[in-house]
C-alpha cells in the first residue's frame, strides 16, 4: 500500500486471537502517533477446546465467533490495511484452524494472520516498549498466555532475543488441574514441567543480561492484583507475594474455592497453573520483582502496522539482513526488482495485480530469489524457498513466509502446479501471475547487467501474454531467444500462452 493511502487511516485496529482471551484495541492516528480509543477483551479459552488430536471443538469455535461478532461492530467500514488480526498458540496448533479462520474472516471482513511464537514475542516487546519509559539498559519482558509463554530481552525499542515456549496457563490447567482440584503434588508437577522447558532458554537470557523485568499478560496482572489486595505489594509481582499467594491457592484445594481478594471469577480456573509457571520463571531467571505493563501483543501489532506505512517497515529490515546473510548480488536483485515493477504496470489492465494485497510479495521475491545460491547452485530455487519458509523472519506471518517461498521456488524451472496453488485458495491465480511476472524480469536480466537490454512491449490477455523485442534483436541474441522459448513451454504446462517475437 502506498504511504499516501496509509496516512489516510484515521482509525486503526488490532485484534489478538489468543489461546485464553480475544482482545481488540481501536486507536486514532494523529500526527504519526497512536491514541487508544477502545479496549475490548473477552475470555474465550480457545485452547481449552483442543482435543488430543489438536482439533478445535465446535463449541470453542462458536465461543470465538460470538465474541468477534461483538468486536466487529467497532471496525465495520474500516478499509483493508487499517485492521490487523493475529492468531497465536491455539491456532498454531489447531489442525482445523483453516475452518475457523475462514469463518472469522467472514465475520470481521479482514485477513487473519497466524504468527509464529518468535514473531509474537517481537510484537509483544514492541507493545511493551512503547508503553514504558524509554530508559537505557536491557529489559526482560515475559508474557504468559493460554498456550505459550514468550520471553524477550530488548533495549529501548529493539528486541535482541525472542523465544516462545509451549507453556501456557490454559494448557497447563488442562494437563495438571483437569478437574479443578489443587494439590501440592499437582502444583509441583506443573512447576517442574515449566522449569524443564525454561532450561532451553535460561542460559541464553542470562548471558545477554537484563536490568529490569516486566510482565505483559493477564496472568501476571491478575497475580499482581491479588498480591496487592493482600497488602504485599503495589500491583507488581514479587517473591514474598508469590509464596503468600501460593499458600492460599494450595489451602483452597479447588479452583471453585479460590476466594481471593483481587481475583476475578474468570481467572479462577487458570490461576494455579499461571502461578506455577510464574514461580518457575522467577526461580529460573533470578527475577525478584516484576511490574506489569498495559502494553502487550495488540498494542505491538498497532505500532507495527503504523511502522509499515510510515517511518519503518520491519519486513524491509528483515529482508535486508537476509540478503546480507546469504550474500545476494545486490545489483542483480535491484535490476530484477525494477524490471518486475515495470512489467507489473504493463500487465495490470488485464491481470489486475497491483491492487492485490500480495503485490508487495513480488518486490520482496525479486530481492531474495537468489538466496539459495549460497547453499548450492543445483536446485537453488528450492534451497531459497526452504530458507524463507523455515527461517525466523520478523514482521512476516507464517502465511506470508509460505507465499514468499512459493514465489522464490517458482522463479525458475516448472511453475507452481495446481495442487500447490490450491493451498492458497482465492489467491491462487494472483500468485501464479505474480510468479510469471517475476520469471520474465529474471529472464530479461539473465545476462546480469553485462549487456544493454532493449525495451520490450508487453500485452497481456486473460490466459496469454505477448512479448515483442525490436526487430532482429532476438536473432542476434540467441541465448535470450532460447530462454524465452523454453519459458513458453513451462507456461503452456500451466495453461498460459507466452508468445515472444
Amino acid at each position: 500500500m502506498a504511504e499516501a493511502e496509509a496516512n489516510d487511516f484515521s482509525l486503526v485496529a488490532a485484534i489478538d486471537l489468543g489461546s485464553n482471551s480475544f482482545h481488540m484495541v481501536l486507536a486514532r492516528v494523529e500526527q504519526g502517533e497512536i491514541r487508544i480509543l477502545e479496549r475490548l477483551g473477552e475470555k474465550v479459552q480457545l485452547a481449552a477446546g483442543l482435543d488430543d488430536d489438536n482439533m478445535l471443538s465446535e463449541e470453542a469455535m462458536q465461543r470465538g465467533l460470538d465474541c468477534l461478532r461483538r468486536f466487529a461492530q467497532l471496525i465495520n467500514g474500516l478499509p483493508p490495511g487499517a485492521v490487523r488480526i493475529v492468531a497465536t498458540s491455539a491456532l498454531r496448533e489447531a489442525r482445523n484452524r483453516g475452518q475457523f479462520i475462514r469463518q472469522v474472516q467472514q465475520v470481521l471482513g479482514h485477513r487473519v494472520e497466524v504468527i509464529s511464537g518468535r514473531e509474537e514475542a517481537r510484537l509483544i516487546y514492541l507493545g511493551v516498549s512503547h508503553t514504558l519509559a524509554d530508559d537505557e539498559g536491557k529489559r526482560l519482558v515475559v508474557d504468559i498466555g493460554g498456550g505459550s509463554t514468550e520471553f524477550i530481552v530488548g533495549e529501548r525499542f529493539e528486541s535482541l532475543l525472542r523465544e516462545s515456549l509451549n507453556v501456557g496457563c490454559v494448557a497447563f490447567s488442562r494437563q495438571f488441574f483437569p478437574d479443578g482440584r489443587i494439590t501440592a503434588a499437582r502444583y509441583s508437577q506443573a512447576y517442574t514441567a515449566a522449569r524443564l522447558e525454561l532450561m532451553n532458554i535460561e542460559q541464553a537470557i542470562q548471558r545477554l543480561g537484563w536490568s529490569e523485568a516486566v510482565g505483559a499478560s493477564g496472568t501476571i496482572r491478575s497475580v499482581g492484583q491479588c498480591i496487592q489486595a493482600g497488602g504485599r505489594g503495589q500491583g507488581e509481582v514479587n517473591r514474598e507475594g508469590l509464596q503468600w499467594l501460593k499458600r492460599k491457592v494450595l489451602k483452597a484445594a479447588h479452583v471453585d474455592k479460590l476466594d481471593i481478594q483481587g481475583l476475578k471469577p474468570d481467572r479462577q480456573p487458570i490461576l494455579p497453573a499461571g502461578l506455577a509457571i510464574l514461580e518457575a520463571l522467577f526461580d529460573a531467571l533470578g527475577v525478584e520483582v516484576m511490574p506489569h505493563s498495559e502494553g502487550a501483543l495488540r498494542e505491538g501489532v498497532l505500532y507495527d502496522l503504523l511502522g509499515r506505512y510510515s517511518h519503518e517497515d520491519v519486513r524491509e529490515r528483515t529482508l535486508s539482513a537476509l540478503m546480507e546473510r546469504y550474500h545476494v548480488d545486490l545489483d542483480q536483485a535491484a535490476r530484477v526488482e525494477n524490471k518486475a515493477l515495470r512489467l507489473l504496470q504493463k500487465v495490470e489492465p488485464a491481470w489486475q495485480l497491483a491492487q492485490s494485497k500480495l503485490a508487495p510479495m513480488l518486490v520482496w521475491a525479486a530481492r531474495v530469489h537468489e538466496i539459495g545460491l549460497d547453499i548450492a547452485h543445483n536446485q537453488f530455487h528450492k534451497h531459497g524457498a526452504y530458507l524463507i519458509e523455515h527461517s525466523d523472519l520478523p514482521g512476516f506471518s507464517r502465511p506470508d513466509q509460505q507465499t514468499l517461498a512459493l514465489l522464490v521456488r517458482g522463479h525458475r524451472r516448472n511453475l507452481p502446479n495446481s495442487d500447490r496453488l490450491s493451498e492458497f485458495g482465492d489467491e491462487a491465480v494472483t500468485l501464479l501471475r505474480l510468479c510469471m511476472v517475476l520469471r520474465l524480469a529474471i529472464l530479461y536480466h539473465h545476462i546480469r547487467g553485462f549487456q544493454d537490454m532493449p525495451e520490450m512491449t508487453v500485452e497481456a490477455a486473460d490466459d496469454a501474454l505477448a512479448v515483442t523485442f525490436p526487430a532482429g534483436w532476438l536473432e542476434d541474441n540467441p541465448l535470450t531467444q532460447a530462454d524465452f522459448e523454453r519459458e513458453a513451454q513451462y507456461w503452456a504446462k500451466a495453461g498460459y500462452r507466452l508468445t515472444v517475437r
